[in-house]
């Protein structure tokens, strides 16, 4: 599971559904004005887990269509349930919780009568459903309510696979204690960049890389998009997330072979539009 995958939506998402936990604990109506023997009492209902009908209909089936919701944006593969996938039943799921808990304001006590209202749980589990359903209808339709919900870290720029960094004391091209930088003036009696009584010798050339060759670099993907297995296979391995980075290991035409956070590799087939890091 790729939490980086989620986006703002999700997290309205997730929020409504600790909401409508919350609210399952808090009274579904309340009797007013009851008169016994000559007194007036108010009556609270129980918590909302004492009613069947209003936990099946909007706790159990909000909470199990965020969570559905959720799964299918933060999992690499949605897994589909006789041919469907998961991700719209979810947002099916929301929407009924929100219809079900809206019939409930009208009639909280299934036909109680005069002096019931309803109660602090299901005024809050309307609130709720309707921000999560509102929230995975809305979410990929609206680009503000798809901005990731974890922002990816700015990786530092990638040294090519063999390369070393330049200019540091042991590497290639830097300058060691007690020799002569290229391009001074010689020592009296020594040869230009040379030691004193030693013949000059011309430096090593340094191989040149073809101008066509791949350097590996990090790339993030704008929409959600398969990766397939090296061998050919049309089942993908993996599905990369925008908001992450992964890195781009080679080139096979127009495709690009590249290395997801867990080590494993397959074939990008579809590069349009990637944002190089």
């Amino acid at each position: 599971m790729n939490i980086r995958s989620l986006t703002r939506g999700d997290g309205v998402v997730i929020g409504a559904a600790v909401l409508l936990f919350i609210a399952s604990f808090l009274a579904l109506f309340s009797i007013d004005a009851v008169s016994v023997n000559g007194t007036k009492y108010s009556y609270a209902s129980p918590g909302i887990w004492s009613s069947g009908p209003f936990v099946f209909s909007v706790i159990l089936a909000g909470l199990f269509g965020a969570g559905l919701v959720v799964a299918s944006r933060a999992l690499p593969r949605v897994p589909k349930v006789a041919g469907l996938d998961l991700g719209p039943f979810g947002v099916a799921l929301t929407v009924f919780a929100a219809w079900s808990a809206l019939g409930n304001l009208f009639d909280p006590a299934g036909g109680g009568g005069g002096g019931v209202s309803p109660g602090a749980g299901l005024i809050l589990s309307l609130i709720a459903t309707l921000l999560m359903a509102g929230a995975a209808i809305a979410t990929p339709l609206v680009p503000a309510l798809q901005v990731a919900l974890v922002p990816a870290p700015q990786p530092a720029a990638p040294q090519p696979y063999g390369g070393q960094p330049q200019g540091g004391y042991g590497y290639p091209g830097a300058q060691q204690p007690g020799q002569p930088s290229y391009g001074g003036q010689p020592q009296q009696g020594q040869a230009f960049g040379g030691q004193p009584g030693q013949p000059q010798q011309a430096p090593a050339p340094q191989p040149q890389l073809p101008a066509g060759d791949f350097s590996p670099f990090w790339f993030a993907v704008p929409v959600p998009r398969p990766l397939f297995s090296e061998d050919g296979s049309p089942t993908p391995i993996a599905e990369l997330a925008p908001g992450t980075w992964y890195l781009a290991v080679e080139q096979r035409g127009q495709h690009l072979v590249a290395q997801t956070q867990d080590g494993r590799r397959g074939v990008l087939q579809d590069s349009s539009g990637i944002q190089r890091g």
